[in-house]
């Protein structure tokens, strides 16, 4: 029974560890790519936003009801009436999926 219990506790720190690393990936990956027009927290107010036409969202409003697929699908196919550096990045769709949990939480 005494070594169930330390299983089960083993199991669970190795979870959180992952879950950690998770968020720190996401973060950076968020920090990387989209930070400098959406800003550190997604407000829309990135050291890049000033100069653009089509100033970033503000994640905290403009994400209300959206799903993490929709914003995947957004990140992959872009709209074409933004010029968005993104739509047709490199990231993965793991990498996306990240990103876009990431913001949701913003």
């Amino acid at each position: 029974m005494r070594s169930l219990a330390v299983a089960a506790a083993g199991m669970l720190l190795i979870g959180m560890g992952s879950s950690a690393a998770w968020g720190q990936n996401a973060k950076q990956l968020y920090e990387k790519n989209c930070a400098t027009c959406h800003g550190a927290s997604g407000k829309g107010d990135g050291p890049a936003a000033k100069a653009m036409k089509n100033k970033p969202r503000d994640f905290s409003t403009a994400l209300k009801g959206t799903s993490e697929a929709d914003i995947v699908k957004f990140l992959k196919e872009g709209k074409p009436d933004l010029k968005l550096p993104h739509p047709k990045s490199k990231l993965t769709d793991e990498q996306l999926q990240e990103i876009a949990k990431y913001v949701k939480g913003l």
